[in-house]
C-alpha cells in the first residue's frame, strides 16, 4: 500500500513536469483534438501543419496520464483491500483516480479552448491539489486514524495554516507569470494582458512572505519540543524553497529558457510535497492499526 501511494505521488509530480515540457516545446496542440489526437485517429498521424515531434510530445503526455490513472486505481484497490479497512485511507486513495479523470477532462478542455491561459492555470492548480493529497495519502499509510493531536501549540498550527494558504497563492501567481510569459504551448496562443515584470513582482513578494513565515515557524519550533520527523520536515522545506528560489531567479535573469522552466516546475512540486510533509508532521494521528489486531477484533465480534 505504501509503495503504491509513493508511486502515485511520484507520477502525479511527473505528469506536472511533462505537462510543462509540452508547453515550453510549443507542443500543446500537437494533438489538436480531444479525446482523439486527430479527427478520426486516437494516435498521431502525418500532418503538414503539425510537426511530428510536437505530436509525439503531446501524445506521450496523454499516454502518461493513462499510466498515472492505472497506478492511482491500483492504489485505491489496495487501500480497499488493506486490513483493517480504514475510511480515511480509502477516501484519500479514491481521490487519486477521480482526480486523474478530472485532470483528463481539464486537459481536454484546455485543448478545445486552444490553450487559453486561464485553462492552463486551472490545469496546473488541479495537479498541485492532487500532489498535495497524494502526499497526505503517503503519510496516511504510516499513521493511525484518530483525531489529529497537535505536536506544536495552536498558534504555530495557525501559522502553518497561513503558510499553506500562501503556498497556494505563490502557485497561482506563478501561473500568472507563465500566462504572461513567452511559453504558451503554441505560438498562436494569446497571452495574459499583464506585464511580466508585474506578475514576477507579485510572485516574488508572495515567495518572500512564504520564506518569512517559514523562518518564524522555525524560530518558534526551537521551544516547542518537536519530534525528529517534524525537524526533518522543516529542514527539508527550507532547503527546497531555497533551491526553488535560486532556480526561479536564474530563470528570470536568463530570460526564461525552456530547461529552466521545466526545472522550476519540478522544484515547485517539491515545495508542495515538503510543505505537505511539514503539515502532516505537525500533528499526530496515533499508531498504524495492526492487521492481526483487527482480525482478532473481528473474530470476537463474530
Amino acid at each position: 500500500m505504501r509503495i503504491l501511494a509513493i508511486a502515485v505521488l511520484v507520477t502525479q509530480a511527473l505528469i506536472s513536469v511533462t505537462g510543462v515540457t509540452v508547453r515550453v516545446t510549443g507542443s500543446g496542440l500537437g494533438c489538436p483534438t480531444w479525446p482523439q489526437c486527430f479527427p478520426g485517429s486516437m494516435v498521431p498521424m502525418p500532418h503538414a501543419e503539425v510537426a511530428a515531434l510536437h505530436q509525439a510530445i503531446e501524445f506521450g503526455n496523454r499516454l502518461l496520464t493513462g499510466v498515472v490513472g492505472f497506478i492511482a486505481l491500483a492504489c485505491f484497490l489496495a487501500a480497499w483491500r488493506c486490513p483493517p479497512r480504514r475510511t480515511r485511507l480509502v477516501r484519500l486513495a479514491l481521490l487519486m483516480p477521480l482526480g486523474v479523470v478530472a485532470q483528463a477532462i481539464l486537459g481536454g478542455m484546455t485543448v478545445l479552448v486552444d490553450l487559453a491561459w486561464w485553462s492552463v492555470s486551472v490545469h496546473f492548480m488541479a495537479s498541485a491539489i492532487l500532489i498535495w493529497l497524494a502526499a497526505l495519502l503517503v503519510k496516511a499509510t504510516t499513521e493511525g486514524d484518530r483525531e489529529p493531536l497537535g505536536i506544536v501549540p495552536k498558534p504555530m498550527r495557525r501559522l502553518l495554516t497561513a503558510l499553506v494558504v500562501v503556498t497556494a497563492a505563490v502557485l497561482v501567481a506563478g501561473t500568472l507569470v507563465t500566462a504572461a510569459g513567452p511559453h504558451a504551448g503554441d505560438p498562436d496562443t494569446p497571452r495574459l494582458g499583464l506585464a511580466v515584470t508585474t506578475a514576477v513582482q507579485l510572485h516574488g513578494l508572495l515567495v518572500m512572505a512564504y520564506v518569512l513565515m517559514l523562518a518564524v515557524f522555525g524560530a518558534w519550533l526551537r521551544s516547542a519540543r518537536p519530534t525528529k520527523a517534524l525537524i526533518k520536515a522543516y529542514i527539508t522545506a527550507c532547503a527546497m524553497v531555497l533551491v526553488q528560489g535560486a532556480i526561479g531567479s536564474v530563470q528570470y535573469y536568463l530570460g526564461v529558457p525552456e530547461a529552466m522552466v521545466v526545472l522550476h516546475v519540478a522544484a515547485a512540486t517539491g515545495v508542495i510535497i515538503t510543505t505537505a510533509a511539514l503539515w502532516t508532521e505537525s500533528r499526530n494521528r496515533g499508531p498504524l492499526p495492526h492487521p492481526e489486531v483487527a482480525e482478532e477484533q473481528e473474530s470476537v465480534a463474530v
